[in-house]
């Protein structure tokens, strides 16, 4: 369909889950990639072959999304390599969890600056590029617990409920410039990290969720797809929950 020809898209943390599969979804719509990640490991370099495969340009940048001068770097490199940005992908992002009597004070710390802290980094290094341009899309990932919470996760919670009043407050700074933001709040998704839950706990997982299953990488990059496109021309500060329904 090319619902992105042309377009430059950044999604951090895009060599494995989430990430790759936003990555390949803008790939195969004819974005071109830049994706980063804090190592250059198998999986980045199989996740850059993948992309070029596809037939656009594509490139993977090794930097940490929780370090302010990183990531100001990584975004002058992209605009260095490919001229502009037009798309943001906030999805770097860890979880630490533990009861908050238990919790370490490095614990939380880490918590925040990868998922909080790296969205700020981000979005600062890319503004004066799309205040340039006079258009952008923003697009951070959250989560149903940042919404709800969740016992055992106060460090990730607090980090994801932050992005949703972050996302709120720049589509109200930026929207004037037509940059649109807006956040995704998945629920269950089926990844590396979810896969090592017993069995048990899935099934009891997916009984809260009324689809009766747990998503998948491709449905938040499907998602994100029509926020990065302009089939979401109109839609900013928004915070979309792709849980199966489990959050209603």
């Amino acid at each position: 369909m090319g619902l992105l020809t042309g377009k430059v898209a950044i999604i951090t943390g895009g060599a494995r889950g989430i990430g790759k599969a936003i990555s390949l979804c803008f790939a195969k719509e004819g974005a071109i990639v830049a994706f980063s990640d804090v190592v250059r490991n198998e999986n980045f370099d199989n996740t850059e072959k993948e992309l070029k495969a596809l037939g656009v340009e594509a490139k993977g940048y090794v930097s940490d999304a929780s370090n302010f001068v990183s990531s100001d770097t990584f975004v002058k490199e992209v605009v260095k390599d490919f001229g502009r940005i037009d798309i943001l992908v906030n999805n770097a992002g860890i979880t630490r969890d533990t009861l908050l009597m238990r919790m370490s004070e490095e614990q939380w710390d880490l918590v925040i600056n990868v998922n909080l802290k790296s969205v700020f980094n981000l979005t600062k290094a890319v503004q004066g590029v799309m205040l340039k341009q006079r258009c952008g899309s923003i697009i951070n990932m959250s989560s149903v617990v940042g919404v709800s919470g969740n016992a055992g996760q106060a460090n990730y919670s607090a980090s994801k409920a932050g992005i949703i009043g972050f996302t709120k407050s720049i589509a109200k700074e930026l929207g004037s410039r037509n940059i649109r933001s807006n956040a995704i709040a998945p629920g269950f998704i089926i990844t590396e990290m979810t896969s090592k839950l017993s069995d048990d706990v899935r099934k009891e997982w997916e009984k809260q969720i009324p689809l009766r299953r747990g998503g998948t990488p491709e449905d938040i990059a499907k998602t994100a797809l029509f926020l990065a496109s302009d089939l979401a021309s109109y839609v900013s500060g928004q915070v979309i929950h792709v849980c199966g329904g489990m959050n209603m």
